[in-house]
């Protein structure tokens, strides 16, 4: 009976573990969104860059117009930017809590891996991995509303129209910006004056261009009148969003340029892994204390 006991013990520990392993891998779900102009060769293409098998359905799927892309670009980036047609597809996979978001692009040729990430935080999004891909070289402006789309899918949340909206306008503006500074220069630039801007909460214009001054100064960017203005209008926008530091900051150590990447990427990847060994190692010690109770 004393056998039959510890063993009951064990299975009961082994149960628990692999149910909490279960409900902790349960906190994400894919979603595939595609551009609705793709054909289906172009489809199964995109999806077997995404690891995603069509035939079986178990991811959801969703589309993105050329209508709902201009909604929050006209009147923000070049009709040639935009397209009559809706390419740009991606894989959107929520993670646990503090995983950080992660972007990779592939025949993105406009928009950088930091820019997308710095305007889905802006936009309220935390923990996500992200494939932003298309079959041929695509600027990808149009691709952040679909990845929103997708979010919103798997969430089953609104982003609000507001934030969106923002998002999509600091993505293009930084794309504007980093023609004419260079992309890594322009993005860095926004990433800290938005970091800024929530911690310090300005409440007018001057002192959000304050901060603009300042941060540029600090990067050794010289900034021409009409960037400092462009930049202040969107940063008033980013403010009126009340976006919590909290969050900025815990997102914040995912926006790096590409040397602080190379230097940090193995802490990223590592990070389901490492759960997922801890509760390994919480077993075997659970299961030994059982035995040595029994002895």
């Amino acid at each position: 009976m004393k056998g039959t006991g510890r063993f009951i013990r064990i299975f009961a520990v082994i149960f628990i573990t692999i149910f909490f392993i279960g409900s902790a891998a349960a906190e994400y779900s894919r979603v595939v969104t595609f551009g609705a102009d793709l054909s289906g060769a172009q489809r199964t293409m995109l999806a077997a860059e995404f690891g995603v098998n069509l035939a079986q359905a178990d991811v959801p799927v969703v589309e993105i117009t050329n209508a709902e892309e201009r909604r929050y670009l006209e009147g923000l980036v070049a009709d040639n930017l935009i397209g009559n047609r809706a390419i740009s597809s991606a894989l959107v996979e929520m993670l646990p809590e503090g995983q950080g978001i992660n972007v990779e692009t592939r025949n993105i040729t406009w928009v950088t891996t930091d820019m997308y990430e710095n305007a889905l935080v802006t936009a309220g999004i935390s923990d996500a991995r992200i494939i932003v891909a298309a079959p041929f070289p695509v600027s990808g402006t149009a691709a952040l509303t679909g990845i929103f789309k997708a979010v919103e899918h798997a969430t089953g949340r609104s982003l609000g129209n507001t934030s969106k909206k923002i998002a999509n306008e600091e993505l293009v503006r930084t794309g504007q910006l980093g023609q004419e500074i260079g992309k890594e220069k322009a993005t860095r630039l926004i990433l800290l004056v938005k970091e800024r801007i929530v911690r310090e909460r300005p409440e007018t214009r001057v002192e959000i261009r304050q901060i603009i001054v300042n941060v540029a100064g600090d990067l050794n960017i010289n900034l021409t009148e009409r960037q400092i203005e462009d930049i202040t209008t969107l940063m008033q926008r980013v403010s009126s969003l009340k976006l919590n530091i909290g969050d900025i900051s815990r997102q914040i150590t995912g926006l790096r340029t590409e040397v602080e990447k190379n230097i940090k990427n193995s802490a990223e990847v590592k990070g389901w892994v490492t759960r997922l060994l801890d509760l390994i190692n919480q077993l075997i010690q659970q299961i030994r204390a059982l035995f040595l109770q029994e002895q």
